[in-house]
């Protein structure tokens, strides 16, 4: 049994046999469970903590794995969807086929219309062409792909409903194990408030604890580790917030003091507000020992935003000596810091006479948490959900105009926002905005006076994560809480956002970021080909080699991909329904915007005469299917790096 499961037998041994009232009292039901009727004993089991641990720890993992299914059965539905358009496709075919041959018999049997069995039809007498029996054959054929296509829909479909019912009794699991480790904060209250009379007591002054919304429970493992933080910072209000008795008398207040602790459930959140009704912080303090530390330059104004953010810093304190009233020598930042490792996150308000407040913002759990997933570039990265204020969706040329800090501030629910590129606190050049006018998501992230809103490349959504550790060589990079698997194997670094965005406000230059050529580095291809099994082909053997895929089944679907995207290389097939490649070429080449994109032709039809009109319309290469792999990518290389010199040099003379 582990230390934690000893230390909670010790407090119920302690506390002795529980009173006739106490057992005469309705307990609470927790949820799910039934009622405990008068009389009826309830069986208690003792679990080791670590084995309670690792059973949430595993329903982590079939969470993840459920995600995993779930991708690939989208994926599943997504190859059924093709598969259902290329059986009509061929349906369709067949029929031209039979009426074609079917045209060809009687125009036969009017020729031999001299023959002495001139008086009957062909079609009566069953005088099929080889041509037309391979044709019923083939529609027999396709009928019994069409029946396969449907019975794997409706597999899919029961997968689909299987899938669900997985993830509503994986969640019950979670609950249910999440249930045995929570604990009410009503046990450690007489601690804190034994905390805040010793202090009181050692310091002259007079000082009360509420603790509203004690019943609420946490995990043990958060409430475990957010104690001595708490501690530190019922120290902190009674020492440095609450004034001498005389003082307050004067200044007009009660001469005792009161420190207000609430603690509410918001969704998968945990909420602590810690305030206090003293002097507020010495900010004048603060700046001059920011000063003396040289954290702040001497001749730099300081918010009072600003000025609260330093206290933050790691050894920072105002106490002129150390005491073991409040701090024993030690900064809030051990504060700050236990609260990034539980993904948590703290605001802090003060008020100059009228007393300070804190606001802990906690997961309700360790084992799984929720977590915004974002893009920068290549990179996917996530960010808690108790960091976030808030997702904005707006113009491109709202978020143009506040974007960079020369910029006008942008104002939400009463904060400033200075817009960022989220590449520009991970390391990465910022990509410039899309060129079509579409809304920009942006993530608002409230740092003090440095609150930002984050311009990521494209927002992934939120998603439901199991957080692992990284080890200590990447756990010592600053910005970095842990990381996490998503649903298709990738590997995602968990950002400590707060943290990154006042040292970057705080080290970078002013002068804005320039933005790089391309917000994507991978060549960006376009396959066209109306055969679902040679656009997947070539999109597989294309994404192995680094590039990014888009893929149309026929002219019509690539002209409308084209309208919002322009890519660096078309590959072409000719013989296409509703569009042919020939045309596509046409619309390519006479359009200004996708005119000097390059076209490979790949096509099975390979003479003369059709590679002279590719050539003709512009068509920069010709390849004749079945192709090789290395030939394909040779071509493409020179053509693609060609297309991009020329931009370079455009944009240089411009």
């Amino acid at each position: 049994m582990t230390d934690t499961a000893l230390n909670l037998m010790n407090e119920e041994l302690a506390q002795g046999p529980p009173s006739d009232d106490a057992l005469a009292a309705p307990q609470p039901v927790p949820p799910g469970r039934e009622p405990v009727q008068p009389g009826e004993r309830v069986e208690m089991a003792r679990v080791d903590a670590e084995l309670l641990d690792q059973l949430l720890n595993i329903s982590g993992e079939a969470s993840i794995a459920r995600a995993r299914l779930e991708q690939q059965l989208g994926s599943l539905d997504f190859n059924l969807g093709e598969l259902a358009r290329t059986v009509t496709r061929l349906k369709e075919q067949l029929r031209h086929l039979e009426i074609e041959t079917e045209a060809q018999i009687l125009h036969k049997h009017e020729e031999e219309a001299g023959s002495h069995r001139s008086e009957f039809d062909p079609l009566e007498l069953d005088r099929y062409s080889s041509i037309q029996q391979y044709s019923r054959a083939l529609a027999e054929t396709a009928n019994d792909v069409a029946s396969i296509q449907q019975l794997l829909e409706n597999l899919a479909k029961d997968t689909q409903n299987l899938l669900q019912q997985q993830a509503r009794t994986i969640t019950e699991l979670q609950n249910g194990l999440m249930r045995t480790r929570m604990v009410p904060f009503q046990r450690h209250v007489q601690r804190l408030a034994r905390i805040v009379r010793q202090a009181a007591a050692d310091t002259g002054k007079r000082v009360e604890l509420t603790v509203e919304g004690a019943s609420g429970e946490l995990d043990r493992q958060v409430l475990e580790r957010m104690l001595p933080p708490f501690e530190h910072m019922l120290r902190n209000a009674v020492v440095h917030g609450i004034e001498m008795p005389e003082e307050r008398v004067r200044r007009g207040k009660s001469d005792t003091g009161r420190i207000v602790l609430e603690l509410h459930r918001e969704g998968a959140e945990v909420m602590l507000r810690l305030s206090d009704d003293g002097g507020g912080m010495n900010l004048r303090a603060i700046r001059e020992k920011g000063e003396a530390l040289g954290l702040i330059a001497p001749d730099r104004d300081v918010s009072d935003e600003d000025a609260m953010q330093l206290i933050l810093e790691p050894g920072f304190s105002t106490a002129g000596s150390v005491t073991q009233q409040a701090g024993r020598g030690v900064g809030m930042d051990v504060v700050a810091t236990e609260i990034k490792r539980l993904g948590g996150a703290l605001h802090m308000e003060t008020t100059p006479g009228a007393g300070t407040v804190f606001t802990v913002r906690l997961p309700l759990t360790l084992a799984i948490s929720h977590a915004l997933v974002v893009r920068a570039d290549e990179e996917y990265y996530a960010l808690p959900l108790p960091t976030v204020e808030g997702v904005l969706r707006l113009s491109k040329a709202e978020v143009t105009a506040h974007l960079g800090r020369d910029a006008a501030v942008f104002d939400y629910g009463g904060t400033k926002y200075r817009f960022q590129h989220l590449g520009t606190f991970v390391g990465l050049e910022p990509a410039p905005l899309p060129s079509a006018d579409v809304t920009i998501p942006v993530v608002l992230v409230r740092a003090g006076e440095h609150s930002t809103g984050l311009v990521a490349d494209e927002l992934i959504g939120s998603r439901e994560i199991v957080v692992k550790s990284v080890g200590p060589q990447i756990s010592a990079i600053r910005g970095i809480s842990g990381a996490t698997i998503l649903g298709d194997g990738r590997i995602v670094i968990i950002l400590d956002i707060g943290s990154l965005v006042r040292a970057e406000w705080r080290t970078r230059a002013a002068a804005p970021a320039v933005p790089r050529e391309r917000g994507d580095r991978r060549t960006f291809a376009m396959v066209v080909d109306d055969s679902i099994t040679v656009r997947r082909v070539t999109q597989r053997l294309l994404e192995r080699n680094g590039m990014r895929v888009v893929t149309a089944r026929d002219g019509l679907d690539a002209v409308a991909l084209l309208q919002d995207n322009v890519p660096d290389v078309i590959l072409l097939d000719i013989e296409m329904p509703r569009m042919d490649g020939y045309e596509v070429a046409a619309h390519v080449r006479n359009d200004p915007r996708l005119k000097d994109v390059p076209i490979i032709m790949v096509t099975s039809r390979v003479g003369e005469k059709h590679r002279a009109r590719a050539i003709e319309l512009g068509v920069d290469d010709y390849l004749g299917k079945p192709y090789q792999e290395a030939q394909l990518l040779d071509a493409i290389a020179p053509l693609v790096e060609r297309r991009r010199l020329a931009v370079r040099q455009a944009s240089a003379g411009s």
